[in-house]
């Protein structure tokens, strides 16, 4: 058995800058920071190598591996050609909460999978194949963020480049600031969760806007002023720049916030928290708040919210598990 562990993803600032049909044209850049909660992959022989299992949110056992329902399942499962085999995914985190899910299962899958071939892969070719694998084949409507946080882990800005390349840089600060910041965020669902394709599809579409355009292009202005903050141990500017983020990215598509998220949003900020924004495309999911310590029991206490815990991670997609991988 093979099992994989790949951490979720917080975007603070840039996310949208990632699509090509920005990135392209301008250049992009995010960041990001990979957290303790994770998606677990596991791969084994199937008892009967005539079948394939396959154990998420349903179950599936094919005779055939083109019948399978689950689209990245399929995907990788012919372009490998593996099969015979029984696969079983288990997450910190449901999907739909604005953290990577799926980016993030798509990397630990390839990861499990190739260590299953008896395969090295380095942390830049899986998240290269994770973007060919949701992208390019199954056309969804996503950047390319997620599946480098999942991949390489870590406190990192990513840049974008217009020939498609991408440079992972990790963010350099004292280590008591690393401590002060992940004290100093607090995270809360919503209490809904949402496929994020729609929002991501009009999203798309609006970067042929030229208003969009420029509010992109801020964005990514402002994940590099973000970086410098960082980097100067600055992190009240860090809190003032997430919320200037979060004001425009509430401007590229309609259903990135509504009012319920906006009321919690203005309520955190009443009560002390610097910035904030909400996590992913938009629509539910986890709000995230940069908040002083002395003001973070009164964000607590009105927002009214189931509030998680988390703290940074470095190590990225990891193999925590080889046995045998035959009997007898």
């Amino acid at each position: 058995m093979i099992i994989t562990k790949t951490p979720f993803r917080v975007s603070f600032c840039g996310g949208g800058s990632d699509m090509a049909s920005f990135y392209e044209k301008h250049g992009g850049c995010v960041l990001s920071v990979s957290i303790n909660k994770y998606m677990y992959i596991s791969v084994h022989p199937y008892f009967d190598a005539k079948y394939t299992a396959l154990k998420y949110s349903e179950n599936e056992i094919v005779d055939d591996i083109s019948k399978i329902q689950h689209k990245i399942l399929n995907s990788v499962l012919n372009q490998k050609n593996i099969s015979g085999v029984e696969i079983t995914s288990t997450a910190d985190v449901p999907a739909g909460t604005g953290l990577g899910s799926s980016s993030t299962f798509t990397v630990g899958l390839l990861h499990a999978l190739s260590c299953y071939e008896g395969k090295y892969v380095s942390k830049a070719r899986l998240a290269e194949e994770a973007c060919d694998i949701e992208i390019n084949k199954l056309g969804a409507p996503i950047g390319k963020q997620d599946q480098y946080a999942a991949a390489f882990g870590g406190l990192n800005f990513i840049r974008f480049n217009r020939n498609g390349n991408v440079s992972v840089e990790p963010i350099v600060m004292k280590p008591e600031t690393y401590t002060k910041l992940q004290n100093n965020l607090l995270m809360f669902y919503t209490g809904t969760s949402r496929s994020a394709n729609t929002i991501l599809s009009e999203q798309k579409q609006n970067i042929s806007q030229q208003d969009k355009v420029n509010n992109l292009i801020q964005m990514c202005g402002l994940a590099e002023e973000m970086k410098t903050a960082l980097e100067q141990n600055d992190l009240s500017s860090f809190g003032h720049i997430l919320n200037r983020g979060w004001i425009l990215k509430k401007t590229l598509a309609s259903g990135i916030s509504n009012p319920e998220i906006d009321r919690a949003y203005n309520i955190a900020m009443e009560n002390g928290a610097l910035g904030g924004k909400l996590l992913g495309a938009g629509g539910g999911g986890f709000l995230l708040f940069y908040c002083e310590p002395e003001n973070q029991e009164k964000v607590r206490a009105s927002i009214g919210l189931k509030k998680m815990d988390m703290r940074f991670e470095y190590d990225g997609s990891s193999v925590i598990h080889i046995g045998d991988k035959y009997w007898g």
